[in-house]
């Protein structure tokens, strides 16, 4: 891990939860969609979210 002080990695982790939130329920939304451009921008949203999730996840990794 990088030299994450306590402030940088407790903002990190609320990152990552609000991240890991967002793809939750947006993938909720688009599994519950019927018009098929409100379910693809949703599916959309969900998986930029995810992929936040996982950058955020990969300073830890450092």
């Amino acid at each position: 891990m990088s030299d994450l002080n306590q402030i940088e990695l407790q903002n990190l982790r609320h990152f990552i939860g609000t991240a890991a939130t967002c793809n939750a329920k947006l993938t909720d939304y688009a599994n519950n969609a019927v018009d098929p451009q409100i379910k693809q921008m949703f599916t959309q949203a969900a998986q930029d979210s995810l992929n936040t999730k996982q950058t955020l996840m990969s300073f830890l990794d450092n």
